[in-house]
């Protein structure tokens, strides 16, 4: 059986069985692929996994319990997640050469929570840790907590700032992070949007973090590991790396040297999905030194691993070890450069003014709009994309001054350079004919906004016909 049959038939049966008992669910998947084929998806945290990675979500594993690890189960008649999480481990270490990978975590969240437990262990002993540990984390109050890092040494972060492209879970006091850690940010040179590691590395001089960390989720710029790790090696910290964004450039050898992090960090972290293109869920990596904590994520951070999800990670890790991702990877970085370039060539403002990587953050304050505005009338006109704290952002994190794209998901598509150039013409297009609105009152509104929908109409129309020529999921119909 062709593989157009196969998947076909696969999905129109389970969509067939699901109808039987729910039709409303049925009905809300099968528009959720419409919807996806219908608009360019400019979101850069999102991608679209192939029909086997999908498929692998769906089966009996996830009727089993696995608590522990590999060989290592609370319960019994485990032998086939352990299966399956030792093929993703494998897959995970030979693909990013790494020596040890824990495959378990449901998302980065959990990978992050797991490693900052697994550095807190691997590095000191206190009663109030023990305490923590044996507790639900939700049940420690403020107390607790301040006692906790009382007994630690008043344990100490220092992560990129949420302005600076940073993420929630790198220290902020809303995130759980922000609770574990006392937490300082560095951000980026005002003029350059850039890391200034000069100055990054006098803050870390001065505030000695336990944790130093990186990644991001809106720097659109390349990292240096190297000289990352010279800083945390000079105050004594444990660097860790969160690459949840760009984990598929790491596996598909785009960033090498300085700028794959494996290498130099004590421990990374990532999601599963973005532009690595697997299931929605996180994993680690790290040295030796930290192999054994990180394997007790579970029960120590996690509940049940999902073994349903560790065979879809372990399918879209096999995926990215063959040679085709490469190439893949290489023309995610070429889309999103081209599609930055041609924005400048338009007027259009980026954080940067360009891209090293896979996204790019549009200033949309030349435009008068809001990052709320922006999004939505892109919305509006078949542009999927999010809004973004930018550097400094006056409009806060709710309704942001930026926009931010990336060129993953379309590079699965198969869209390319010509096509790059044509959506920053639709972008710059919907956003110069776009116009701050007013509330009910009259006043300003940081959230309406109005444009014609003559131009909406025909910026989508456009959008759909060439999107035509990249149909997703081609070997899948569902008719």
């Amino acid at each position: 059986m062709s593989s157009f049959n196969a998947e076909s038939t696969a999905f129109r049966a389970a969509l067939d069985v699901i109808h039987a008992v729910e039709p409303g669910v049925a009905d809300a998947i099968a528009a959720e692929l419409a919807d996806q084929r219908a608009s360019l998806k400019l979101i850069a945290s999102e991608n679209y996994a192939s029909p086997a990675v999908l498929l692998a979500m769906g089966n009996w594993l996830s009727d089993k319990y696995a608590e522990g690890t590999i060989g290592r189960r609370f319960y019994a008649g485990c032998r086939n997640v352990d299966t399956v999480e030792a093929l993703a481990a494998t897959h995970a270490r030979e693909l990013f050469g790494a020596p040890h990978a824990y495959a378990q975590p449901h998302s980065g969240i959990d990978a992050n929570l797991v490693a900052y437990w697994a550095i807190l262990a691997d590095r000191v002993e206190a009663p109030a840790l023990k305490r923590a540990q044996a507790r639900q984390v939700n049940d420690l109050t403020e107390k607790d907590w301040f006692e906790l890092r009382r007994e630690l040494g008043n344990q100490r972060m220092l992560g990129m700032s949420l302005d600076a492209g940073g993420h929630l879970t790198h220290g902020f006091r809303p995130n759980i992070s922000g609770k574990m850690f006392d937490q300082r940010s560095y951000g980026t040179d005002p003029t350059t949007g850039l890391i200034d590691y000069d100055a990054l590395r006098e803050t870390a001089r001065e505030f000695k973090p336990l944790v130093l960390v990186a990644g991001y989720s809106a720097y659109p710029r390349k990292i240096n590991f190297r000289i990352m790790r010279e800083i945390a090696d000079a105050v004594g910290a444990t660097f860790m790396v969160d690459m949840a964004h760009f984990a598929g450039l790491v596996a598909g050898k785009v960033f090498t040297g300085d700028f794959n992090p494996i290498p130099h960090a004590h421990i990374v972290t990532t999601t599963t999905h973005k532009s690595l293109r697997g299931p929605r869920g996180g994993m680690v990596l790290c040295q030796p030194e930290l192999a054994d904590q990180v394997d007790r994520g579970c029960p120590m951070v996690l509940g049940g691993p999902l073994p349903h999800i560790m065979a879809a990670k372990a399918v879209a890790l096999a995926e990215a070890r063959h040679p085709d991702f490469q190439d893949y990877a290489q023309r995610i970085v070429d889309n999103a450069q081209a599609l930055a370039e041609g924005l400048v060539r338009r007027g259009v403002t980026l954080v940067t003014g360009g891209t090293d990587n896979h996204l790019a953050l549009i200033d949309v304050h030349g435009f008068g709009l809001t990052g709320r505005q922006a999004e939505q009338a892109l919305l509006e006109s078949g542009i999927v994309t999010n809004r973004n704290s930018i550097p400094q952002d006056p409009n806060g994190a709710w309704y942001t001054s930026g926009i931010r794209i990336g060129t993953p998901a379309l590079t699965t598509r198969g869209l390319g350079l010509e096509q790059m150039d044509e959506i920053a013409d639709l972008i710059h297009t919907v956003l110069s004919q776009t116009r701050p609105g007013t509330s009910a009152d009259g006043t300003p509104s940081k959230a309406q906004y109005v444009l014609d929908p003559a131009v909406s109409d025909r910026v989508s129309k456009q959008a759909t016909e060439m999107l035509a020529v990249f149909p997703l999921y081609p070997t899948v119909d569902l008719d």
